[in-house]
């Protein structure tokens, strides 16, 4: 698991969290300069539990139906919103600026 700290402190970011398997959350940094509270970043906890298991469901869906494989397991799950993106992977997220993001190095920086 990545540090909080270290996840906040990626640049972009504007906060990044820590959420249990129902999508609680458990813990977060939130940089000074967000306009973000605790109370959503729960909401996004459990957003992305969701949007993990519908991943998992389609993947194994699409592997069972076709020859097409390698959707399975899913790691992570990205949603893009039009000021700020979460990104997530295993239990941990991180909020970033659309204007400042690296989804390719916050989704690297989440497998830590």
């Amino acid at each position: 698991m990545s540090d909080l700290k270290t996840l906040s402190s990626m640049p972009g970011a504007v906060a990044a969290f820590q959420f249990d398997d129902d999508g609680r959350l458990e813990d977060a940094v939130i940089t000074d300069e967000a306009a973000i509270d605790r109370d959503t970043l729960d909401l996004l906890g459990h957003l992305c539990i969701a949007n993990m298991a519908i991943g998992a469901m389609q993947a194994r869906g699409w592997e069972g139906m076709s020859d097409v494989k390698g959707f399975y397991p899913v790691e992570g799950f990205t949603f893009v919103g039009l000021d700020w993106s979460a990104v997530s992977r295993g239990r941990q997220g991180v909020v970033l600026s659309n204007d400042r993001a690296d989804y390719d190095a916050a989704y690297k920086a989440l497998a830590g």
